[in-house]
């Protein structure tokens, strides 16, 4: 009996796991304080996202009116004050073709503010079309154009590289009190152009950069 006792007296007393305790109070507060903030938010949104009651249209409305910004974004207007896509809205209106800049904004309680500014034409292209002063094309088929605006034509396509060689060319001749009224690009890469005063001047198709500058460096003054 004695050595038995011994025995169990060498032996370690085992260790018990114990499973870590969940919260579930805690967790279940938690939730339910999650809850009722969502149902708050969506409830307070709901009440504030009330109609759209007017618009403001500012811009110049030389070739655009407000009616047709109006009918443009007509799809928009009968979604909430807040709902309502400003992105989209803003995409709409400058989907116009003479509509150069937009911007749109919310004002309190139910008015939306938007300001136009019109494009402003600065060449032809071929017959009918418009570029602005940017070199953009942005009519392709005007009802009415300027006889006053020079003239630009290139192949299809080339409307921003003749854009860019006219106002290059028409920037660094303003200086001379001369100004382009013609630059012409043809099917086979060359160059003419026509100045106010009536004379032709052939760039050719090689070396135009360097033709141009030189025209611009020694010629223009002569000219002129």
């Amino acid at each position: 009996m004695t050595r038995k006792q011994a025995r169990r007296r060498k032996q370690k007393p085992q260790k018990k796991i114990r499973m870590p305790s969940l919260p579930f109070k805690g967790i279940s507060i938690l939730l339910v304080a999650l809850a009722v903030i969502t149902l708050s938010y969506h409830f307070s949104a709901e009440m504030l996202d009330r109609p759209i009651t007017s618009i403001t249209i500012d811009g110049p409305f030389q070739r655009v009116t407000a009616l047709q910004i109006e009918e443009a974004i007509s799809d928009e207007l009968g979604t909430g004050f807040f709902s309502a896509n400003l992105k989209v809205i803003r995409q709409q209106i400058m989907a116009l073709a003479w509509i150069d800049q937009a911007k749109v904004a919310r004002r309190w309680p139910g008015t939306l503010t938007i300001s136009v500014t019109e494009q402003i034409p600065a060449a032809i292209w071929g017959d009918r079309g418009l570029l602005n002063t940017r070199g953009d094309l942005f009519v392709t088929d005007a009802r009415h154009v300027p006889a006053e605006l020079p003239k630009l034509r290139g192949p299809k396509g080339q409307s921003a590289t003749v854009a860019q060689r006219y106002l290059d060319i028409r920037d660094r001749l303003l200086p001379t009190g001369l100004d382009v009224r013609e630059v012409v690009l043809d099917a086979r890469g060359a160059w003419d152009l026509t100045l106010g005063n009536g004379i032709d001047v052939r760039l050719g198709r090689r070396e135009i950069d360097e033709r141009a500058r030189l025209f611009l460096d020694v010629a223009a003054s002569i000219v002129s």
